[in-house]
């Protein structure tokens, strides 16, 4: 029998994540981001309706940005404290400010939630402009206090 490796986000210790933007993986010319909004563990896990309206609102303007081309996937964590955003021939520094860019684009938005209707999505109707807005400002001021501490430091805590 093969024998089964640990994938590498098994190999963090979950225990000392805190909310903030961190590089998961590098696989060759594509970066997988750990988009961690809140802590793992802790009980605060976010509910299927705000995971689902961030990732149609933030897959949209990532979709839409300038780095479109190199956007190959955004979506949410199984365990619901966060977000995978994988891109192509992207500085860490560069997927940082555009992930900044697409939170306040959201918190901003004035009109409806993309891909709202019945024939644009299979669950339509578990969707919330405002869970959206809440979700993305909330963790774009953790990164921003994270970034006071930090700096550009992208990789996970040791402890």
């Amino acid at each position: 029998m093969k024998e089964i490796k640990q994938i590498t986000s098994f190999s963090v210790d979950h225990d000392f994540i805190v909310p903030g933007f961190y590089v998961s993986r590098r696989d060759g010319d594509i970066n997988t981001y750990d988009l961690r909004t809140r802590r793992p563990n802790c009980g605060d896990y976010m509910d299927n309706l705000t995971m689902h309206s961030v990732e149609h609102m933030l897959a949209t303007f990532l979709r839409n940005s300038e780095y479109s081309d190199r956007v190959i996937y955004f979506g949410p964590m199984g365990c619901q404290t966060g977000f995978y955003l994988l891109m192509r021939d992207t500085s860490d520094s560069e997927a940082y400010a555009l992930t900044k860019k697409v939170l306040m684009q959201t918190v901003e938005h004035e009109g409806g939630m993309f891909g709202a209707e019945r024939k644009e999505c299979g669950n339509y109707k578990n969707l919330d402009i405002d869970a959206a807005k809440a979700e993305c400002s909330k963790y774009l001021s953790a990164l921003e206090a994270r970034e006071k501490v930090k700096g550009e430091d992208f990789s996970y805590d040791k402890n």
